[in-house]
């Protein structure tokens, strides 16, 4: 028996932020100082250190459990299945539905059962339950899945990862030209075809690490509100990763049977260009190589950071030929790898 992905589908937001859209932003310090540079300054170093040049926001009236049902629909479709089969819905997110101009997150019920609900499935036997994980909660879900078919108490489950972030950025921070909304999603079932899961690795470091990505208040000391936003290091995050997740990633490569020339793709979490360029790297590296050319596609120029949508988005632009100059084909060996607030870090090995 093999675990295989049968059916993806994906969201992309229609509303584009563009860079120069927060030229009129007024970004200041952590600690409410002024930045010593004008916006139009700041937004371009932005863009040579992260790689991104537009975002996607979703549409006011949308939310995460909405957009995780357009996913959900395409990837259902394209597995060729009675959605009343399902097992499992899982859906992976982290700040629930934040309506527009909300300060609040709705998490009750859970996304996976407002999901179960827009898809209007009926069977009571398929459970929907959602995953906090931050940005590695799909690739945690497919994990989960993967054990729950394997183990023979399910045999179709359907994986999401969605976000609005949007909803929960500092304007007055700039960090806040990181994130995104999005959505993807897969369908996983048994198979007797080759190929499938071979092998995964999760790890959390929460001793030192726990909170480099944490809720906390505006930069704007002069904005009295009870709310929170999306805060992190972003200079403890680069390192803890680039430290971690190439030995998660070999980890998981050298528990697989496979050797390094025997991958095609590398799906990293589209968190920061250059960041996800020194891990391939030092991924390499750890087997005296150097990456070759296309290993690693990437979205988050055109796309921004949507957390928990941006692994299981990119594979299915690539399936979709979506993505310039790339292609997945039958047989290939592809990692799946991501890291985020936890800090969490994981990957799976896949054959196509």
């Amino acid at each position: 028996m093999n675990i295989k992905i049968t059916g993806t589908g994906s969201y992309i937001p229609s509303e584009i932020e563009k860079n120069e859209d927060f030229h009129n932003h007024e970004f200041l310090n952590s600690d409410g100082s002024t930045i010593n540079a004008p916006a139009e300054v700041i937004v371009k170093k932005f863009k040579a250190i992260t790689g991104i040049a537009e975002r996607r926001y979703a549409k006011n009236h949308l939310t995460t459990s909405d957009i995780a049902s357009f996913a959900a629909e395409k990837a259902i479709e394209k597995a060729n299945i009675n959605r009343e089969d399902l097992d499992y819905i899982i859906v992976a997110h982290n700040y629930g539905d934040v309506r527009h101009e909300s300060k609040q997150s709705d998490t009750v019920p859970s996304i996976a059962s407002r999901v179960k609900h827009l898809l209007q499935i009926k069977n009571p036997k398929c459970v929907g339950y959602d995953v906090l994980f931050g940005c590695p909660g799909w690739i945690e879900g497919v994990i989960q899945a993967n054990a729950f078919i394997k183990s023979g108490i399910a045999k179709k489950c359907l994986v999401i990862g969605a976000e609005t972030l949007s909803r929960v950025i500092d304007p007055h921070d700039r960090d806040s030209m990181i994130y995104s909304d999005g959505a993807g999603a897969v369908v996983l079932e048994s198979t007797n075809d080759e190929g499938g899961i071979i092998t995964h690795d999760s790890a959390t470091f929460a001793l030192d690490e726990a909170h480099f990505i944490y809720f906390g208040e505006t930069n704007n000391s002069d904005i009295k509100e009870d709310r929170r936003y999306i805060k992190m290091y972003g200079r403890k995050i680069y390192e803890f990763a680039l430290t971690n997740v190439p030995m998660a990633m070999k980890s998981c490569l050298d528990s697989s049977g496979y050797h390094i020339k025997d991958v095609k793709k590398i799906l990293i979490h589209q968190a920061n260009e250059k960041m996800d360029e020194a891990i391939v790297k030092r991924f390499y590296e750890l087997f005296n190589q150097e990456p070759p050319e296309g290993i690693m596609p990437m979205s988050i120029g055109k796309l921004g950071n949507s957390s928990v949508a941006t692994v299981p988005t990119l594979y299915d632009m690539i399936l979709n030929n979506s993505l310039e100059n790339q292609e997945i084909n039958k047989g290939d060996i592809i990692i799946f790898a991501s890291v985020g607030a936890g800090m969490n870090i994981n990957a799976f090995i896949y054959k196509q």
